[in-house]
């Protein structure tokens, strides 16, 4: 044995030809601070052990290196710039020491090699991958860059332009991909991986591959003249601005540390990703972005626990109501291998059920990331019906009929009566309060919502709403099917709109407020989208969700909270839905839709619903960015304080994250409650009162009122 320590042990697998095996404890190998301090002794003694002449890069499990352990590096950026600089300098120095090997070195990867684990298979000489390979640098994701010299490496490997779209991505690279772009230098069979990285080491040793010559072009300047760099540079700044709108400053600020570095060799370009890098380390975006990564593995662990303690095994689910929904829902469920019987009582739905499952096959099977054999599977345990009696197999049942409660609640009864004793029953509803529906059963402890998100197949929020007298029984089994499903559950309480709609519609009414104030709608959706950050202004998510459905849970909403949520009396929502524009439904809301050669909908402007809203609106005004930022905002996150305040949500990590899912709300601001902490409560609750005047939507609770005294932090530890 070379070197031993807890993370990893080098020993010679053949003369002269040294194996350091990563073996970190856990399920996982990963980069902590003292797998790097440990990591830096032991090369420097490798590095002067004369018998050496190459050396193989290991790891013990399913993937090579996952990337660096963010719960330990996370405190670290709370260091003040100058010593997270020298903190970073001293992790980057260990992979220059790898670098610097006096012997070539290769890294035989298999699975996932992300972040620092990249970094470190960068800094090798050579790369030799199983099939199974996921390379790449996600960490733009946390809202910070590469900074185990990724900026540096990896454009000098693959080439500026090729490494820009990697970093600003943060996507994962598959063997092929990365072969083709000269990322790894091999693809070998699993069982041929270490081999074939010996053989390769031993051609190197013996002169016949040139290592050396491999190893000095990633010391030296990019090979790219001016005229070059300016073309690329320009370019790639373009369309990282395009794609954020200036608000993610990591995926720039990548670029703009491979463009200073370019002309600079090793040490020169390391000291820029350093400086960089800490800047990016202490803004809030950063913190934002890690913090969604925290709260999703909070909202993960807590949904792993509940499925933990199921004893409801299921092997067969049922949708009830086909149509687009349903056939989402049977897609979801047989491309993840829970076979579903998709009920309903018209032939013409069950097609339209099958045809959605196949349509978005196909462009999966387009695009190539399916087979032809798993699409065929996939439809193959979706088995349509009309058939009352093939739904007796089914161990849970979502039903997915019309949202009318007493439509839901004659199904729900029958499927009851009909299904055996412990069937779970669920209902997909999206606003009708959960124990509405259960008053219409025997046994409501069985029964629960499961409310998912068009399209089903994009949206990774399920919001599973616990009755009155549902029992745990109940949630933790369809927790459990909904992580069977790939997607993030969260179990919220009952009221109407349950957590995500409920803090929805305030938002909406705030904004329709506005329209009939004067503001131009199309101008409020820019504001929205490009100064706040939402992915679609209000009144294109109004067409997106359909005015006729809009305006149909207002009146949900509006009998829930009659206080808040009253229908207005002037209401831009209801005037488009009378006069039958639905939004992308039918090609007409407050845009008109037309599809592109991909058959994607395209919204325009359209006079005529301008005309119709001129009936309930004033002539247009100009409002400042700010006051339609808080005249929308406001509405929300005080719906999303009270529902914290009624534990009908039961935590602020929780709250976030069904907002980012379930509703896209700016990930660089973290989600409602740390955007709340960033911009201060007493700051909120001040500016609220300005608003006061306008309705009861804008005015805070007593509750919140004394939080803000109080100087109330919901995130007053990273991840707590």
């Amino acid at each position: 044995m070379l070197f031993k320590s807890d993370s990893f042990e080098v020993s010679f697998i053949k003369e002269n030809i040294a194996e350091f095996k990563f073996c970190v404890p856990g399920p996982v190998n990963k980069l902590s601070q003292q797998t790097l301090q440990e990591c830096g002794q032991a090369l420097t003694e490798l590095a002067n052990n004369s018998d050496i002449k190459g050396m193989v890069f290991t790891s013990d499990k399913d993937h090579f290196i996952i990337g660096a352990d963010i719960f330990e590096f996370l405190p670290t950026f709370d260091k003040p710039e100058a010593e997270l600089v020298e903190w970073i300098k001293n992790a980057t120095d260990v992979f220059d020491q790898l670098e610097d090997l006096p012997f070539p070195t290769i890294s035989a990867v298999n699975g996932m090699a992300l972040g620092g684990g990249c970094e470190w298979v960068l800094a090798t000489d050579y790369r030799v991958a199983a099939p199974d390979l996921k390379l790449g640098l996600p960490e733009v994701k946390l809202g910070i860059m590469p900074g185990f010299g990724g900026t540096v490496r990896l454009p000098r490997i693959i080439g500026a332009d090729n490494a820009m779209t990697w970093i600003t991505t943060g996507k994962e690279h598959r063997a092929e991909e990365a072969l083709k772009i000269g990322a790894i230098d091999s693809v070998v069979a699993p069982d041929k991986l270490l081999t074939s990285a010996v053989k390769m080491l031993e051609q190197a040793i013996e002169g016949k591959l040139d290592w050396q010559t491999k190893r000095q072009e990633k010391l030296q300047p990019l090979k790219m003249n001016r005229v070059e760099q300016g073309m690329s540079f320009a370019m790639a700044e373009g369309m990282v601005y395009a794609q954020t709108k200036g608000h993610y400053p990591s995926p720039m600020m990548a670029v703009k540390t491979i463009k200073a570095a370019a002309n600079h060799g090793r040490a020169e370009a390391m000291a820029i990703e350093n400086a960089n890098f800490a800047k990016l380390a202490k803004t809030p975006e950063a913190a934002a972005q890690v913090g969604i990564f925290l709260a999703d593995q909070f909202i993960k662990s807590k949904a792993r626990k509940l499925a933990k303690a199921n004893n409801t095994e299921i092997k067969q689910a049922a949708v009830l109501g086909a149509g687009i929904m349903g056939g989402g829902i049977a897609y979801q469920s047989a491309y993840k291998g829970v076979p579903i019987i998709m009920k309903d009582i018209q032939p013409s739905a069950l097609d339209l059920g099958m045809n959605e499952a196949s349509k978005i096959l196909g462009k999966q099977l387009e695009r190539g990331r399916l087979t032809l054999d798993k699409m065929v599977k996939t439809l193959g345990a979706i088995k349509p019906t009309l058939n009352d009696n093939d739904l007796q197999t089914a161990d849970i049942v979502v039903e997915a009929v019309v949202e009318n409660p007493k439509i839901k609640q004659a199904v729900l009864a029958k499927l009851e009566a009909d299904m055996p004793e412990n069937t779970v029953l669920t209902s997909n509803t999206s606003t009708i309060c959960i124990d509405v529906l259960a008053s219409a059963l025997k046994k409501p402890e069985n029964f629960c919502g499961m409310h998912f998100f068009n399209p089903v197949h994009r949206m990774p929020l399920v919001e599973i709403i616990r009755g009155s007298k549902t029992s745990d029984a109940t949630i933790n089994a369809v927790v459990d099917y909904a992580l069977k499903l790939g997607k993030s559950p969260i179990v919220v309480n009952d009221c109407p709109g349950f957590f995500v709609n409920r803090v929805l519609f305030p938002y909406f009414a705030g904004f329709n407020q506005l329209v009939v104030e004067g503001v131009n709608f199309a101008k409020a959706d820019k504001v929205m989208e490009n100064v706040f950050g939402w992915p679609m202004g209000p009144a294109y998510l109004l067409d997106v969700v359909g005015l006729d459905t809009a305006h149909h849970c207002t009146d949900v909403m509006a009998d829930g909270f009659p206080t808040r949520m009253a229908r207005q009396e002037k209401d831009p929502v209801a005037v488009l839905a009378a006069a039958n524009r639905f939004g992308q439904k039918n090609g007409k809301g407050f845009y008109q839709y037309q599809m592109d050669k991909k058959g994607r909908p395209q919204k325009k402007a359209d006079a005529d619903a301008l005309e119709l809203l001129s009936s309930v609106c004033a002539s247009e005004k100009e409002f400042s960015k700010e006051e339609i930022i808080d005249r929308c905002m406001i509405p929300m996150l005080n719906e999303v304080l009270l529902c914290l305040q009624e534990n009908i949500v039961a935590s602020p990590q929780e709250a976030d994250m069904a907002l980012i899912y379930g509703l896209g709300f700016p990930p660089f601001r973290g989600g409602a409650f740390r955007y709340l902490d960033q911009i201060g409560l007493a700051n909120f609750v001040a500016k609220a009162d300005q608003y006061a005047h306008l309705g009861a939507i804008f005015q805070v609770s007593e509750q919140t009122r004394q939080w803000a005294q109080a100087g109330r932090k919901f995130y007053q530890v990273e991840g707590q």
